[in-house]
């Protein structure tokens, strides 16, 4: 159990029949009236994020996530296959299921999938990747100084905005959890 007056960025509750992890918290002794805590909490099933306050005496059961370290496969139709690096047992997911996390990640490349009591709700993409740009438009000479971007799409398919002196066929490194631009690789 863990009170909400503990609550610290990233850990992971249940709460109302679910599974959440705090994205922000802030606790608040207001001039009248009893302190409470004011989070921002992510469905880890769903991804919605909610804004909640809560009593700093309240009580919550902790949430232990499971994480397993995965090789992407490939590719089915709209099923996405992974292999255990350890066991070598496969698993398929719906790409429904996996939501947004895979538009970065390439066939063999290694992911954490998540698993909250034997039901595997998503994957964890490696932070950076390094993918090749397949589709932009060429930069302008003496345009560079400017800072503007231009939108790229790579390899895996996913669009990215990039700065404008960068090509097609570029090898490009990208935070996966923003989706930005870090520097060519």
């Amino acid at each position: 159990m863990i009170l909400a007056g503990d609550f610290r960025n990233g850990v992971t509750v249940q709460y109302e029949n679910g599974v959440y992890v705090i994205i922000e918290f802030q606790h608040v002794k207001p001039g009248k009236g009893s302190p409470f805590v004011r989070t921002k909490l992510r469905n880890l099933r769903t991804g919605a994020v909610t804004e909640q306050s809560f009593r700093p005496s309240e009580k919550f059961e902790n949430a232990l996530i499971e994480r397993k370290e995965m090789q992407y496969l490939y590719k089915d139709g709209d099923l996405c296959h992974f292999m255990d690096t350890t066991s070598y047992d496969q698993t398929t997911i719906t790409e429904e299921k996996l939501g947004d996390a895979m538009k970065f990640v390439k066939e063999n490349d290694l992911v954490k999938m998540l698993e909250h009591q034997g039901d595997i709700f998503g994957v964890e993409p490696p932070m950076f990747v390094e993918l090749i740009i397949t589709d932009t438009e060429p930069g302008v000479k003496g345009d560079t100084a400017t800072g503007a971007n231009k939108p790229a799409i790579v390899e895996t398919g996913a669009k990215v905005l990039v700065p404008l002196f960068v090509n097609q066929g570029d090898k490009i490194k990208i935070d996966t959890r923003t989706g930005e631009y870090m520097s060519r690789a």
